[in-house]
């Protein structure tokens, strides 16, 4: 780690295009009309220009504030609005209007709420399924401070693929304001959906300060808990409040990470400077189904 915490120098590669092209302005627009925030936007994804010249977004739900303040996202912290009694109606007419095939839906996190967002969550995925039974749905839900109670209201809805972050190796955690205990209950979240036959999915960032043994180690408990699908992305710090880049990883390095993780038998692996959680979804989802 940089002890003096001096901002590292981004590389020439790692450059994108600034948005644009009349699809990523057509779905601006409705997602703009529809009051439907993305997680594209809130955590200012290197990847929102691609993505939505493609059609495809990733909805965020439950509001656009979070009750946590990690230091690696840029998504505002605060105390959260009521929750939108009407939100499911809205996500399945972005998804007709959209005609989707695969959609991720996410959420802030809600430690505001009693059952922490979890009824909500399922009443969005219930109700998609319901109205477009052909559709495929990822959810990437918060950890419910690892109280599995609230995971089943939404396993009980039928996503396809659940989906969960661990973020970084799990001696990092306390420099990023993770709460005490978040690496466990994240575990548990991932090991409960899978022993209930869940598709499930979990996504980490590189450099932080972590090394390869922690990663290894990390891929190692990965797979005793029976983790499908691996992302592997660049951390990039999205503002000044969030801990600043310890390394930017070469894509010859991402391309050694992908080699690492798949000598670990994950049925997917997507890895690379750029990267999200729900990058490339579908095709990762057809990859390790079909």
């Amino acid at each position: 780690m940089n002890s003096t915490m001096v901002k590292t120098k981004k590389p020439d590669w790692l450059k994108v295009s600034i948005p644009s092209g009349d699809k990523y302005f057509r779905l601006k627009n409705k997602l703009n009309e529809k009051g439907l925030p993305t997680i594209c936007q809130s955590a200012r994804c290197p990847n929102i220009g691609e993505c939505w010249n493609h059609n495809q977004a990733t909805l965020l739900i439950m509001g656009s504030v979070c009750t946590r303040d990690c230091l690696f996202c840029s998504v505002p912290t605060g105390k959260p609005l009521a929750l939108d009694g009407d939100e499911d109606q809205k996500v399945w007419q972005m998804a007709e209007v959209m005609d989707l095939s695969y959609l991720v839906v996410t959420s802030v996190t809600r430690d505001d709420l009693p059952d922490k967002g979890s009824n909500h969550i399922a009443k969005v995925i219930r109700l998609l399924k319901i109205k477009r039974p052909q559709m495929k749905v990822e959810v990437l839900v918060p950890d419910f401070s690892g109280d599995c109670r609230y995971l089943d209201h939404v396993l009980q809805a039928d996503p396809d693929v659940l989906a969960h972050n661990l973020e970084t190796v799990p001696g990092l955690y306390p420099r990023l304001n993770r709460q005490a205990g978040a690496y466990r209950h994240s575990l548990r979240i991932l090991e409960h959906s899978k022993k209930k036959g869940l598709l499930t999915k979990t996504g980490i960032m590189v450099g932080l300060g972590e090394t390869r043994s922690e990663i290894g180690e990390l891929f190692k408990v990965f797979k005793a808990i029976g983790i499908d699908i691996l992302t592997i992305g660049q951390y990039l710090q999205p503002d000044s409040h969030c801990v600043p880049v310890d390394k930017y990883y070469s894509p010859q390095e991402f391309a050694d990470l992908k080699e690492f993780a798949q000598s670990y038998g994950f049925a997917g692996v997507e890895s690379g400077p750029f990267v999200r959680s729900s990058y490339h979804a579908e095709e990762l989802f057809k990859a390790v189904v079909n």
